[in-house]
């Protein structure tokens, strides 16, 4: 039997956060989503919360026991990881952001996304393979053609085919411009697809009949670089007159990745032999294609962190609770017991207060991100939605690349409240650990996202994206009560951009040495005008837990957690030349 306990959904906090602080109501009247009322959002996140809690989170630990297994060229995921799934999509919870055009239910992104986050949370190898399905969905209903998307999409929506993304080769990861994979026309009109990938999450299964592959690949006498790369959708079973799953593809599966976590979900190594697929979108446009899908993976990969850390908080909490050792410093605590839970000991809360602080501060960031993707998915202003395009594309990079930092910060925190025992496997906090290191090298490692920061979004940009990232948290500090908790506000918010307009300065070098000292600077400041926000709104709720509870973590977080930025700070303008002094021979002394 397993210790470790089952995560429970926060759903008072994310209704406070929604309802509360974001003000959902008025956000969807806006923008002509008046039918989604507060009592249909909470009936969607509680619906949700039962079935991460009751079905997902009980195969989290057994599917890290099992893992998944290749045989005769046939991958199987763990005992119930299939069962689960078809409840899923029987449920329809895969169809909640496609498109009601094929049959999706278009739902807001806020509502969306904290059900993502509670069914990452729940087992984080399970959600991946309906995470890589949604993304996939997004590239086809942006770039293929309408026979296409008559043929795939109402199927990927409902889920009853799943998606994948096939970027990485042995020879080319970051740098898109080595991959080699061809693309061969046919008589037909569709291609001849030939080459390796490697790292394919969910790249072969046995959840449903089908998977739809979207593979970069070249073009003969395609332009050399990424300019020459094109995107092609690759099913695993082409379809037959009536649209079914007919003859296999030239496509397999060559060996599964044996990895550190995330053991419930096949990582494959994908062979295309002469394959055969159709184009999606433009000749030559594949990467643009698939920066579609990358981008809203990588704010899911930020949610992933996020949900790890989550996790990790609630079993570090009820842990601390219960395991009692020695007495209390400032005094007896449980006079009933033979010593005091852990929960007493102020080193213990200072690890509790920053797993909370953190994770709190993440969701708030997370769902502010979320509306902005509702404004992106449902205005009808252009400016409205130009302005979300801008603000969305800065902070993508901070979502991912920072969560995910957090996410092994806060797990290790988790282990270190357990003590031995969270080194120990069944308590279950080794394993957080383990799955959340991933989270900061896929859909591009964080100092890939750091550079992007401070390169194309700030550096590059001709300022757009920072001053409406910085008028979207103006906008948040207008909305602030007490006059004291304003203007600290607006002071952090002003030292941000302040900062932020002196690194447009600096030579290409020197921004790549400060890249990701600037992504953590930036969200450490940015959670902070959050906390100081969100907690001006908790003192108005009537909920007395939150009032009180998001004051005491807010003065934490500004007292300790804030003044890390500082750190990071001192060294944006340090420059490069420290960093590249050594010579290449002097790393060791052999």
């Amino acid at each position: 039997m397993f210790l470790c306990p089952n995560t429970l959904a926060p759903i008072n906090d994310m209704q406070f956060v929604l309802h509360d602080w974001l003000n959902l109501s008025a956000h969807y009247q806006k923008l002509g989503l008046e039918d989604f009322d507060q009592e249909l959002v909470n009936e969607i996140l509680n619906q949700g919360a039962k079935f991460s809690e009751e079905v997902i989170a009980p195969l989290n630990r057994e599917g890290d026991e099992q893992g998944c297994k290749l045989t005769n060229g046939i991958v199987t995921t763990p005992e119930g990881f299939a069962a689960a799934y078809q409840e899923y999509i029987a449920n329809g919870w895969n169809a909640m952001l496609g498109s009601a055009d094929y049959e999706g239910q278009d739902l807001p992104h806020t509502i969306a996304v904290p059900v993502q986050e509670m069914l990452s949370s729940a087992n984080i190898s399970w959600r991946l393979t309906s995470i890589l399905t949604e993304s996939a969905v997004l590239a086809v209903t942006k770039h293929a053609s309408e026979e296409l998307k008559k043929l795939y999409l109402a199927k990927l929506i409902s889920g009853v085919w799943t998606g994948t993304m096939c970027l990485t080769e042995p020879q080319a990861g970051t740098d898109l411009s080595l991959l080699s994979t061809k693309a061969e026309p046919s008589n037909d009109g569709s291609f001849n697809i030939t080459g390796g990938k490697i790292f394919i999450s969910a790249g072969d299964h046995d959840w449903t009949d089908n998977i739809v592959h979207l593979v970069l690949a070249r073009l003969p006498g395609a332009p050399t670089g990424v300019k020459g790369i094109s995107l092609f959708l690759v099913p695993k079973f082409l379809l037959d007159a009536s649209g079914s799953p007919a003859q296999a593809n030239s496509l397999s599966v060559g060996s599964i990745e044996k990895k550190m976590g995330l053991k419930g979900s096949p990582t494959c190594v994908m062979n295309f032999d002469d394959a055969k697929g159709f184009l999606v979108g433009a000749p030559h446009t594949g990467l643009a294609c698939m920066f579609t899908m990358m981008n809203d993976a990588r704010f899911q990969v930020g949610l992933q962190g996020l949900s790890i850390s989550e996790a990790s908080y609630q079993g570090s909490l009820t842990y601390a609770i219960d395991r009692l050792q020695s007495r209390a410093p400032q005094g007896i605590q449980q006079k009933d017991k033979k010593a005091d839970g852990i929960i007493h000991q102020p080193d213990v809360r200072r690890m509790l207060l920053t797993q909370k602080a953190l994770v709190e501060g993440c969701r708030a960031f997370s769902l502010l991100y979320a509306q902005q993707m509702d404004i992106e998915k449902f205005a009808s202003d252009a400016i409205d939605i130009s302005k979300a395009n801008n603000v969305i594309a800065f902070l993508t990079p901070i979502a991912k690349g920072f969560m995910t930092e957090m996410a092994t910060e806060l797990a290790n925190l988790g282990i270190q409240i357990y003590g031995g025992h969270g080194y120990i496997r069944e308590w279950g906090m080794e394993q957080l650990v383990r799955d959340a290191r991933i989270t900061q090298l896929y859909e591009g490692t964080n100092g890939i996202q750091a550079m992007d920061l401070i390169s194309r979004k700030l550096a590059r940009d001709k300022g757009t994206m920072l001053q409406d990232t910085h008028a979207l948290f103006t906008s948040k500090v207008a909305e602030i009560c007490d006059p004291q908790t304003k203007t600290q506000a607006q002071s952090l918010l002003q030292e941000w951009l302040n900062t932020a307009e002196q690194l447009k300065a600096l030579n290409a070098i020197d921004l790549a040495a400060a890249a990701t000292d600037f992504m953590h600077y930036s969200a450490y400041c940015l959670l902070g005008v959050i906390w100081l926000s969100m907690a001006d709104t908790a003192s108005r709720s009537t909920n007395k837990k939150i009032k009180h509870g998001k004051a005491k973590t807010c003065e934490f977080y500004i007292k300790r957690l804030l003044p890390r930025k500082d750190g990071f700070k001192a060294n944006l303008f340090n420059g490069a030349e420290d960093l590249m002094a050594l010579r290449d021979m002097e790393f060791d002394y052999h």
